[in-house]
């Protein structure tokens, strides 16, 4: 059959895709839930389609010819491609919206006290926060870019750091009156310890036996206290006095500057190594409208540092 420009059948495509991947008309079968048969039908109508062969069968084996070798990556790409696309489709339709990806403790203890100078410098921009501990998949299209807590490296993403961060002991202003002392590390030992039992903690140290031990304090037991699996209910506890909090600055900054929580020590805070980073896909260019929320997130955070500084 002459060659043409029209594209051969899809699914004679997708049975191509599969074998050549698999290397197995009976796994590309199986994949697709269609018979053998079936499969070895499509490639002899996407050979007839070419206008040459695209395996050599040898036996029970199956082998790739030149062309057939030549075209599997690509159509693996193709095939990527399209699914993502259906992905998109299948988002809700709305006009110039923007969807952010962000851990549930960052949206609520920085980011949504913050978003509303965005809506008024860009009302015409629809933002939607998805609030999950889960990350999203970024280049299927899931979300817009996402802001995530770590140490950084990933090298399939575009990744800048936004924040960095540091942990630091804290306490409702009424535990400070009406408690046990707190003047000294080692008065820790008469308090309940709340902890933020979030997975990145046990990465960074950011946990109160780290803590105790980098100031050479000893005898305090830190199996005790209430643990919490989000950073957010560990300050929340600590504001209703519940205990003394490890919380992470940039979470637990708006606390301390409205009173509701005090640090304690001259010397409580610890850095960490991971930090806030705003990352977005590699293969899905940014619209106009992204670049735009990832400038103001910069401008915040700039905001939010100098005011750490302050205090």
């Amino acid at each position: 059959m002459a060659q043409t420009s029209r594209l051969p059948p899809l699914n004679a495509l997708r049975a191509f895709e599969a074998a050549a991947r698999l290397e197995s008309f009976s796994r590309a079968a199986d994949e697709l839930a269609v018979t053998p048969g079936a499969i070895s039908q499509q490639i002899r109508l996407l050979e007839d389609h070419v206008g040459t062969p695209l395996f050599t069968r040898q036996g029970r084996g199956l082998a790739l010819t030149d062309a057939g070798r030549a075209a599997a990556n690509t159509a693996s790409d193709a095939f990527d491609m399209l699914e993502r696309a259906v992905s998109l489709m299948r988002r809700p339709a709305m006009k110039r919206s923007l969807t952010v990806s962000v851990s549930p403790s960052f949206a609520g203890k920085w980011l949504a006290p913050r978003l509303h100078r965005f809506q008024d410098a860009h009302p015409g921009i629809e933002v939607w926060i998805s609030a999950a501990s889960e990350r999203v998949d970024l280049a299927a299209g899931a979300a817009d870019l996402a802001i995530r807590y770590g140490p950084g490296g990933d090298m399939t993403l575009n990744e800048e750091r936004l924040l960095t961060e540091e942990v630091l002991p804290v306490c409702s202003p009424d535990l400070l009156h009406d408690g046990k002392p707190l003047v000294r590390p080692r008065d820790l030992a008469g308090h309940t310890l709340l902890h933020d039992a979030s997975p990145e903690s046990d990465v960074d140290g950011a946990d109160w036996a780290s803590w105790l031990k980098a100031r050479r304090v000893r005898g305090i037991d830190v199996s005790g206290g209430v643990r919490f699996n989000q950073s957010a209910l560990v300050i929340d506890s600590a504001v209703a006095g519940r205990g003394v909090a490890l919380a992470k600055r940039t979470l637990v900054q708006n606390d301390l500057a409205a009173g509701r929580l005090v640090a304690l020590f001259s010397d409580g805070a610890s850095p960490v190594r991971s930090a806030y980073h705003v990352v977005t896909a590699k293969n899905r260019p940014l619209s106009a409208d992204a670049q735009s929320f990832i400038a103001w997130l910069k401008a915040e955070a700039r905001h939010h540092e100098s005011s750490v500084d302050e205090l």
